[in-house]
């Protein structure tokens, strides 16, 4: 079987191929990384790169660490995956351990489905809520600028009506309010809606946190209208902004809560949380998944947690997050930073458009990504050193220099 090569936009480089073998739908990258290890990354060229974006919130233990690679290559050498119309004993152990993680975070007993992405997990949480609202109460409300997946559904649940267009007509019962906004949030309440869907932190809209008194209200609402708290934690989940979940920021206790992204490190896996008493309305054949619990992802989610519970990662986010605003707050062409713990976004001093900042990052070695026009967003690992936040922030600085009359 011959090989062929690609260049970093996936276009062939012998004469093997004639055109590139993937869907255009992520556009043309500007580097192709082979390695990583930690926070630092080399491209195919053996240029080091420090990631501060975790591949978007994703390896936040950094890449191939030894741990979870351990468990990675032990259990696919057991037991990869087995039909569920049986159990193994590898998902179990990781539902009770991440079971227990909500337990303490929210105090309330609950019950696990696991998935393959964070659309994924939101997807049960939506089909979920249906089903706990009964007919003719469906509806869901979510945030202006959220962001839930790419499925029908949770992109009709995401606020981003630009988004939702080249796919007309999206799914019926999704409506969506300003964010930080209770009254808005309040009016759009009608017989009709089953749940309400946020993010503790909006990641894509531009790394937004929730007001605390908000997601109060929220809560408060919620119980008085009989509806569903579900928190969307898929990029904030898992010790990122600070505390095990953003939604403890707030002191609440969610009926529902998704997660993605940290909890495998790399490896495809989701999760959707629910409390007991909620999950119950879910019945043998309401929902599923080929590889829900499948021991080969699930035995990386219990790695990943025991890791992460053994360096206190939470803590680290929240120490390593203000060390690194402070510093990058400080930096000539820098208006502001917001976020929580190591989810950051560095607004930029008007005239500065974040996505030449980005690239010009990129080249002198430092991954972030231009969440808005006017905004970088920072998310390196949660175990990320002193010595690498300065190497990175000096990066900044240079670059910004450039920019600044």
């Amino acid at each position: 079987m011959s090989a062929h090569a690609f260049d970093a936009a996936g276009a062939p480089t012998d004469k093997g191929i004639e055109y590139c073998p993937f869907i255009p739908v992520f556009g043309a990258p500007q580097v192709m990384f082979a390695k990583g290890r930690g926070t630092e990354l080399w491209d195919t060229d053996g240029k080091r790169y420090l990631d501060f974006l975790s591949g978007l919130a994703v390896t936040s233990l950094g890449h191939s660490h030894p741990v979870i690679t351990d468990a990675l290559t032990r259990q696919a050498d057991v037991l990869l995956h087995v039909s569920n119309l049986f159990a193994n004993p590898v998902a179990g152990h990781a539902a009770v351990e991440v079971n227990a993680l909500l337990a303490e975070a929210t105090g309330h007993a609950g019950q696990i489905f696991f998935c393959n992405s964070g659309a994924e997990a939101n997807e049960a949480a939506l089909k979920l809520a249906r089903k706990f609202g009964g007919r003719g109460r469906y509806s869901v409300v979510s945030a202006y600028g959220s962001f839930h997946g790419r499925t029908l559904a949770t992109l009709a649940a995401t606020g981003q009506p630009a988004k939702h267009e080249p796919f007309q007509p999206m799914p019926d019962g999704f409506r969506h309010v300003v964010f930080n906004d209770i009254v808005a949030l309040e009016a759009a309440i009608d017989p009709s809606v089953a749940a309400v869907l946020l993010e503790p932190v909006q990641g894509e809209g531009g790394v937004l946190p929730a007001d605390p008194q908000y997601l109060r209200d929220v809560r408060a609402l919620c119980d008085e209208r009989g509806l569903l708290m579900m928190m969307d934690e898929v990029q904030t989940g898992f010790g990122r902004t600070g505390q095990w979940f953003g939604f403890q920021h707030a002191g609440v206790v969610p009926d529902v809560v998704t997660m993605a992204k940290a909890m495998g490190n790399g490896f495809p896996v989701g999760a959707m949380w629910a409390k007991r008493e909620v999950a119950a309305v879910f019945q043998p054949g309401d929902h599923g998944s080929t590889y829900s619990g499948t021991a080969i992802a699930t035995a990386v989610v219990s790695a990943v947690l025991g890791e992460m519970r053994r360096i206190n990662a939470p803590q680290l986010a929240a120490d390593s997050g203000r060390e690194l605003s402070a510093k990058l707050t400080e930096l000539p062409g820098v208006a502001s930073v917001r976020g929580a713990g190591l989810l950051l976004a560095v607004e930029l001093e008007e005239g500065i458009e974040a996505k030449i900042v980005y690239s010009r990052l990129l080249e002198e070695g430092l991954v972030t990504n231009a969440v808005t026009a006017t905004a970088l967003r920072l998310a390196p690992p949660l175990n990320v050193t002193t010595t690498e936040i300065d190497e990175a922030v000096g990066i900044v600085r240079s670059v910004l220099q450039e920019f600044i009359s």
